[in-house]
Parts: C-alpha cells; sequence; structure tokens
C-alpha cells in the first residue's frame, strides 16, 4: 500500500460549509489517468485537483471530477493555492500553474487569493437551444450563447434563483457538445452585479457550488452589457458563493477566500 496526503477546502467561501469544496492532493508524478478519474469519484466532490511541484512558486496542476478531466476550474485552483499556502510551506508571492489551459497565476491578495485566468470572449449565438432549455428549466430564456459553457441568459434573478431544472434533459442538452453542462445567469440583486448558477450533470455534478471558469465566460459577456469590468458577482446554489471579478483585457482576474475543511491520507494499492 502506498500512501498520499489529501486535503480538502471551501473555496470562494470565508467560513466552512459555504462556497465549493475541492479536494487537493499532492503527488511527485503522475499517477495513471484511470486512477485519478476513481480518485475523484471515491472523493464525490465536484472537483478534485492534482499537484506536482517543480520549483518554489511552480507547479503543474490538473483537475477531476467524478466524471471526466476538466480543462479549467477555478475553485480547485483557488483550493489548491490556499493548500499550498497554509499547508505545504510555499513562500513565493506568486503561484504559476502549469495546466491545460496555459499558465495560471495566483497571489495572496489581503485576506483571500486573486487568479489570472483566460477571458471566454468570442461567444456564438445558440438560441436553437432554447426551447430545450426553457423545457428543462421552466422559465424561457432571452438570450443562449455557445462558448465553453452553454449559456443561458434570463430577465430577473430571481428566476435562476429558484430555477429547479431537470437534470435528465439539462444532460440531454449539451450532450456531445458542451458535456451536459448548461450555465444559467441574469442580471442581479442583493447588492450583485449578476447571478448565475451551474447544472453540470455531464461531468458528474448535478448542480456546482460556485464555478470560477464559469466567470471566465460571464466576466466578458456582463462587462459588454453593463458597460464595465469589474463586478461582484453571487452563484446563487443553495451553499452559495461570492465571486469578485475583473476583466483586463483578454484575462479574468479572480478573487476569493478559501477555508482548510480536512487533512488526512488515502492508500492505495
Amino acid at each position: 500500500m502506498t500512501t498520499y496526503d489529501l486535503y480538502q477546502a471551501d473555496a470562494f467561501a470565508s467560513e466552512l460549509f459555504t462556497g465549493n469544496p475541492a479536494a487537493v492532493m499532492p503527488l511527485t508524478e503522475w499517477l495513471p489517468d484511470d486512477i485519478l478519474l476513481k480518485i475523484a469519484q471515491e472523493n464525490n466532490l465536484a472537483e478534485t485537483a492534482y499537484v506536482i511541484k517543480q520549483a518554489p512558486g511552480k507547479y503543474k496542476l490538473r483537475w477531476f471530477t467524478p466524471g471526466a478531466e476538466v480543462p479549467l476550474c477555478g475553485h480547485a485552483t483557488l483550493a489548491t493555492a490556499h493548500i499550498l499556502y497554509t499547508e505545504l510551506g510555499e513562500t513565493e508571492d506568486e503561484i504559476i500553474f502549469e495546466t491545460l489551459s496555459g499558465p495560471l497565476r495566483v497571489k495572496r491578495k489581503g485576506a483571500g487569493y486573486a487568479m489570472d485566468f483566460p477571458a471566454y470572449a468570442t461567444p456564438k449565438d445558440a438560441m436553437q437551444y432554447a426551447a430545450a432549455i426553457e423545457a428543462a428549466c421552466g422559465a424561457k430564456p432571452i438570450e443562449v450563447i455557445e462558448q465553453s459553457f452553454l449559456l443561458a441568459i434570463f430577465e430577473e434573478a430571481e428566476t435562476v434563483r429558484k430555477m429547479k431544472p431537470n437534470l435528465l434533459q439539462i444532460e440531454e442538452i449539451g450532450e456531445g457538445v458542451h458535456e451536459g453542462c448548461v450555465l444559467v445567469s441574469a442580471p442581479g440583486d442583493q447588492g450583485f452585479d449578476f447571478v448565475s448558477r451551474l447544472f453540470a450533470p455531464g461531468v458528474g455534478i448535478p448542480e456546482d457550488p460556485v464555478t470560477g471558469s464559469a466567470h471566465c465566460q460571464l466576466t466578458p459577456y456582463w462587462a459588454k452589457k453593463l458597460g464595465k469590468t469589474e463586478f461582484k458577482a453571487w452563484q446563487a446554489s443553495p451553499r452559495g458563493g461570492e465571486v469578485q471579478c475583473r476583466l483586463e483585457g483578454d484575462r479574468v482576474h479572480l478573487w476569493g477566500k478559501a477555508v482548510t475543511y480536512l487533512r488526512g491520507q488515502i492508500h492505495l494499492p
């Protein structure tokens, strides 16, 4: 049996049991992909992050849902940086992660962490999905955009907050195109610039509590709609989470906090 350390942190959260939990597993070399996926399935969280140190402040990073490896994950990147700084002795001012989405940079900023991610700013009209989204979500979108996520826009925040979609229908909408994921959003309320939710049954996540990568698409969208570049956003899942966003050219800067929940070990044959 081989023993590995495993951590869990709530990301985009200032207290436990809020935000989005992610597992973080430090490695010295990649385990086989099928093992990485099985560990993610066993953890049964939205994301499990695997990280390998290359040098001070420089790491390789991969993310797995219970269903698949994904090219970008914001909350698990935040959780990983938090664990590296608070549990594993990282002292560099900035961490650079080598990922499938290119280099991602994270800095400690105040009581939280600032992340530098790519902006998804080339939307394509996808109103052909509007009827299926209305049937699955019980509300008619005013706009549907095809990009990293299939994004449906609704008129009111309350519609997004109260939405109870049919997840089987959601999975069928994006199957083979958007991996059975639908991102919904609306203009904000309660002091927020916009609200959102992400339903991702196609990758084993009925609803993701807080999704950093979704804000790489939402930030440039709402920048164009609202005529500004800084936002206070709320992901209105049952756990809920606040994401502060800023658009800078072709990059999105996200800021959030994280809280460590678990320190443990797993044993593999």
